[in-house]
């Protein structure tokens, strides 16, 4: 899910920027300290939209730098346990496929990818025995979130499924919905 997110800091000004725009600067400086940024508590941040506020700064002895209690608006993206996100194939393993959910990619395991049996081919393509399904890099699914973790706080881990009703290639769901219409 993306939100907008209220923050509070105080944000380093260093000595080669006084004399700029304030705002100006301590954008720069706060894009520089958050973008990319990665935690349990604000997943990726993707942005700083804006500068809300800013108070009088303060030199702090020895360091030289001035420091501003800012507020700004940060546009993160969180992904929450159970839901729904549509994404694209990125890559294929024998152990499953990586799909791209966001700025960030999820993990389907081989037997979260279908109600079948499924094999993994030299093509890089999954199939399902029975159902005769086929999962490949650039396809486009729907799956729900069903495992989250941000051990590496650097490297977050998502699990993903596509084994529920409503849930898989975009195709597969839409022949679910109207079996005239399907293979």
């Amino acid at each position: 899910m993306f939100y907008r997110t209220l923050i509070e800091d105080h944000i380093r000004l260093p000595p080669e920027k006084f004399g700029k725009d304030v705002k100006k600067a301590l954008l720069d400086q706060i894009k520089k300290q958050y973008d990319g940024y990665i935690s349990k508590d604000l997943g990726v941040v993707i942005n700083v939209s804006s500068i809300e506020d800013v108070k009088d700064g303060k030199i702090i002895p020895g360091d030289g730098a001035a420091f501003y209690k800012t507020k700004f608006t940060l546009l993160n993206f969180k992904p929450e346990m159970q839901e729904v996100v549509y994404g694209q194939i990125k890559d294929m393993a024998d152990f499953g496929a990586f799909m791209s959910i966001g700025p960030i990619e999820g993990m389907i395991h081989i037997s979260q990818t279908m109600d079948d049996f499924v094999s993994f081919s030299k093509d890089k393509v999954l199939l399902g025995k029975e159902s005769k399904k086929s999962l490949k890099i650039g396809d486009k699914c729907k799956a729900r979130i069903i495992a989250i973790s941000f051990k590496d706080p650097t490297n977050p881990k998502f699990g993903l499924t596509m084994r529920q009703k409503g849930l898989g290639r975009l195709d597969w769901i839409e022949e679910d919905l109207n079996p005239s219409k399907g293979g």
